[in-house]
């Protein structure tokens, strides 16, 4: 069993930041990728930033050099550490651990950015 716990949703004006944690738990493999999704309303599920265990990371164009991703492996849990936000940022951010070929998710943690 694997849980995953997020924080760190809140709402921001726009310009301003926001860091989000995910603890994972449970069975959690030493190889893994650990991430970030976010949905808006109305729209798909898209990937945000991810992190492999080794620290090799990817972004979603529309938050490179803005957003930064981290991993603390002894705790097993993840940052994102989101600057510069934009109104367009607003959605549910969801944190995601990949591993034996199974996707874990949290509940989701909602970020608002007014304008």
């Amino acid at each position: 069993q694997v849980q995953l716990v997020e924080s760190g949703g809140g709402l921001v004006q726009a310009g301003g930041s926001l860091r989000l944690s995910c603890a994972a738990s449970g069975s959690i493999f030493r190889s893994n990728v650990m991430g970030w999704y976010r949905q808006a309303d109305g729209k798909q599920r898209e990937l945000v930033a991810a992190i492999t265990s080794g620290g090799s990371t990817n972004y979603a164009d529309s938050v490179k050099g803005r957003f930064a991703i981290s991993r603390d492996n002894a705790k097993n849990t993840v940052y994102l550490q989101m600057n510069s936000l934009k109104p367009e940022d607003k959605a549910v951010y969801y944190c995601d651990v990949a591993m034996g070929g199974m996707d874990y998710w949290g509940e989701g943690t909602l970020v608002t950015v007014s304008s």
